[in-house]
């Protein structure tokens, strides 16, 4: 039997074993951090060191999100991702080894708890960045609404599970089970036989990786554009969430155990408007998308601390994670869009970072904003923050009409320099002169400029265009990559959408012969001016 549309990309075996790994790689987050709360209350009094264990939960998502986004573009992400669980699970194992012994302190569980929190930031950009390889394009979405029910149903099952585990055994019980779910994960990603990304030189270095990455998000309009919208959508819904518990004992027939019902019921609506996603998608763009979220979210919040009965809250969180899903998932699809393989997961940490950012800064605004007009007046600032966030950027787009095809295309090999040139050898400076019409000189500056933040995307430390003074129309490209080895790779990075900005360049060119490309290699006896 054909599986429904939403849940298509399941018949796929590798995406199949990869969702399983994700959900079980969730499940542990959520427990540990569950499990980690309730026994530092029994290791310390203090409140500081209880709320300690939710940052160092985090902190490793904001110091690590671009050093590890940038070792999965480098190293074989399958094995990577693997490396990720197996770390999960000795973690685990070492806190239930403590925990059981009486040798677990507030100050070990701390730093534990940290070292999880690496590991789960270094699996989310590796994972980001394995989807787009392994499921086709048309199916992309769905398999992204899946990551998200993932996500979703762990954040119910794993407090529940845990919960239980600490109630009838212990929390080393938990921890045990953490290692137990981690080692499953580990054993699906091994299983799966991805495909290696074939490179004849060698391995990237890590800082230059990180530079490369940032310079990609600086040079894409459509991606920063993603990563304010991002970060502004969780820096409003955080709002609610943050204050959950509180919200939950003001509802009339409502209290601290409530909490978790409240939780369940915003999976819930994640869940369910996940699987009505392919449905939706056909009639709505994903700018309708993320504005129609943001705005039903704004007043789901409204309406639970505006009418706070039990009766309203449940239903209105049920909407809440609908529209909350609906929002993440346009704006993750759209993020993905806007970058190619080669920087993908450290495209994907860099909007990791952004998201979990205005997480962060939204629990400490409305967390202040509470302390002086109450809770109810928080939330309600959230939602109005969300409405004005939203016509203040009606007039932007998360999507172009087209989306840019990143796929990999031929580009011709660089010729065989005169002498051996060695990889580290550089700055390497490249010089493109066109001959135009000086009639259409402005249509030409518009598509050097596109071509600026492409090369500058691609790794070049600088760009410049220069005219002729003496010979109208005749210009000079130039753009210099850090050494021959980085020339080189930039070579490899070249894209189907790289080769129709060159079409759009060519076809300006009056010459008979093509543009007359040079390269030129710095002087090591001489520090180039500027770099």
């Amino acid at each position: 039997m054909a599986l429904p549309s939403a849940l298509q990309p399941l018949e796929n075996p590798a995406f199949r074993g990869l969702w399983f790994a994700w959900l079980a790689a969730n499940l542990t987050m959520w427990m540990n951090d569950v499990a980690a709360a309730w026994l530092m209350t029994s290791l310390t009094t203090s409140p500081v060191m209880v709320a300690l264990v939710q940052t160092a939960s985090t902190l490793p998502v904001f110091l690590l999100g671009l050093p590890s986004g940038a070792l999965a573009d480098i190293v074989d992400r399958r094995r990577w991702f693997a490396f990720t669980q197996l770390w999960v699970s000795v973690i685990a194992l070492v806190l239930a080894a403590m925990s059981v012994s009486g040798r677990l302190t507030a100050g070990w569980l701390l730093a534990l708890t940290f070292l999880n929190g690496v590991g789960m930031a270094m699996r989310w950009p590796v994972f980001a960045a394995i989807v787009p390889t392994v499921v086709p394009r048309a199916q992309f979405p769905q398999a992204l609404a899946l990551n998200g029910i993932a996500m979703n149903l762990s954040r119910v099952i794993g407090p529940v599970l845990a919960g239980a585990l600490l109630a009838a055994v212990s929390p080393a019980a938990v921890f045990v089970l953490n290692a137990l779910l981690a080692l499953f994960a580990f054993w699906m990603v091994v299983r799966w036989k991805g495909s290696p990304r074939a490179s004849a030189l060698p391995g990237k270095r890590f800082i230059g990786a990180m530079r490369v990455g940032l310079n990609y998000a600086v040079q894409a309009p459509r991606l920063k554009l993603v990563l304010l919208r991002v970060f502004l959508f969780f820096l409003q819904s955080t709002a609610l969430l943050a204050l959950l518990p509180l919200v939950a004992q003001g509802l009339h027939g409502g209290g601290a155990g409530f909490f978790t019902v409240m939780l369940s019921c915003l999976g819930l609506g994640a869940v369910i408007a996940a699987l009505y996603f392919p449905r939706w998608r056909a009639r709505y763009t994903p700018n309708q998308f993320v504005v129609a979220g943001t705005l039903v979210h704004a007043a789901a919040a409204a309406l639970i601390v505006g009418v706070p009965e039990v009766w309203v809250a449940l239903p209105a969180m049920v909407v809440a994670g609908m529209a909350w899903i609906s929002v993440a998932n346009s704006l993750t699809l759209a993020a993905q869009s806007t970058m190619p393989d080669w920087v993908r997961a450290r495209g994907m940490s860099i909007y990791q970072m952004a998201l979990m950012g205005g997480a962060a800064a939204g629990a400490l605004l409305w967390g202040q904003v509470a302390s002086f007009i109450g809770v109810n007046g928080a939330v309600l600032a959230g939602s109005v923050f969300g409405v004005l966030a939203s016509l203040a950027l009606r007039r932007t787009s998360i999507v172009g009409e087209v989306a840019p095809d990143f796929s990999p295309a031929p580009v011709m090999a660089a010729p065989e320099p005169a002498a051996p040139v060695d990889d580290d050898a550089g700055p390497v400076m490249v010089t493109v002169e066109y001959l135009i019409d000086p009639a259409r000189a402005d249509a030409f500056s518009e598509v050097m400029e596109r071509t600026r933040r492409a090369r500058l995307r691609q790794g070049a430390l600088s760009w410049g265009l220069f005219h002729d003074v003496a010979q109208p129309g005749r210009c000079i490209e130039y753009f210099v990559d850090e050494n021959w080895l980085e020339h080189q790779r930039r070579l490899e990075r070249f894209t189907a959408f790289d080769a129709e900005l060159r079409e759009q360049r060519l076809a300006f060119h009056l010459g008979s012969e093509p543009p007359r490309l040079s390269r030129y290699v710095a002087d090591g006896r001489v520090a180039p001016p500027g770099l």
